[in-house]
């Protein structure tokens, strides 16, 4: 097939580009700068509305996995530019997709589990109602702007994406430094549910939602079995052969990073991959600490 993929330079968009080309597709990179020619690379510019229809002619398949960085102190600028950089891409592709005279068969669009807000201990599968704050508001608004290529008859897929595990970059990178100095341990109550999912799995789920018919609307791409924040940190010291005794109190973690430290590190999200398992695709990794044991961590 040949596939487009947006944010294909980022932590999942590498690993994607990767499998794909390997598993014999034709990707199409659509990059905001630092396009290579020879690899017919696609020049794409959200905030300003550029994007080349004529890229797109004959792609079978659109992946979307651009975004602005979510981990880093919110300021009111930051905040504008999150939201921005996913609903303009977003409806920049999903416009661009309509006025085709041969659309493609499916659009993969990223979005995100903190859609559901805060939920404590509540189970939440995609049949959940959004919840409130600010990564929810972005959230339903990112996926609202690819509306028009549901409207226009193309298999959407809206691709929720928990707390993705891979050594080269992610929340596990930014974790790893003071858990390999046994200075790692649990943020705040540490009763906070984290849903995971390795990198391998997002690769894999999202080329199934490539080929699969089975799968559209939203989809929680997680491991079936997410994990309080305590049993997180537990595993991941096991993993790295290091104490994870110390505690960051909560107070610390909102002044330190404001309202993203509320939002991204302290906020409860007890996500399932129901759409998932009901179209048939299968995890290669389900439990925590099995699928720390397979990621190079450098312990």
């Amino acid at each position: 097939m040949k596939i487009a993929v947006a944010g294909a330079t980022g932590f999942i968009g590498q690993a994607l580009v990767a499998h794909l080309g390997a598993t014999g597709h034709r990707v199409v990179r659509l990059v905001r700068r630092g396009a290579d020619a020879s690899r017919g690379d696609v020049t794409w510019d959200p905030s300003k509305g550029v994007l080349d229809p004529a890229a797109l002619d004959g792609v079978q398949a659109v992946v979307n996995l651009a975004g602005e960085p979510v981990a880093e102190r919110w300021t009111a600028d930051r905040k504008r530019r999150i939201k921005s950089s996913r609903v303009e891409g977003t409806t920049l592709i999903a416009k661009t997709l309509v006025g085709l005279a041969r659309p493609p068969r499916v659009l993969v669009n990223a979005s995100a589990i903190g859609i559901y807000g805060d939920r404590g201990d509540e189970v939440l599968d995609e049949s959940a109602k959004p919840g409130t704050g600010f990564l929810a508001d972005v959230a339903q608004a990112w996926e609202a702007s690819a509306a028009p290529a549901v409207e226009r008859g193309i298999r959407t897929v809206l691709a929720r994406f928990g707390i993705v595990l891979g050594a080269a970059g992610g929340a596990l990178e930014k974790m790893l430094p003071p858990f390999k100095l046994g200075a790692g341990g649990r943020l705040g109550s540490g009763k906070q549910w984290m849903s995971w999912v390795t990198l391998d799995d997002v690769v894999a789920a999202i080329d199934y939602a490539i080929t699969s018919d089975r799968v559209s609307g939203p989809v929680n791409v997680v491991a079936p079995n997410p994990v309080t924040n305590a049993d997180f940190t537990h595993e991941l010291g096991h993993a790295l052969h290091r104490p994870a005794v110390a505690t960051v109190p909560a107070f610390a973690l909102r002044f330190a990073y404001g309202e993203m430290g509320e939002a991204v590190l302290l906020a409860s999200q007890r996500v399932v991959p129901a759409a998932l398992q009901r179209a048939g695709f299968l995890f290669k990794h389900t439990i925590l600490g099995d699928a720390l044991k397979q990621i190079p961590l450098g312990r």
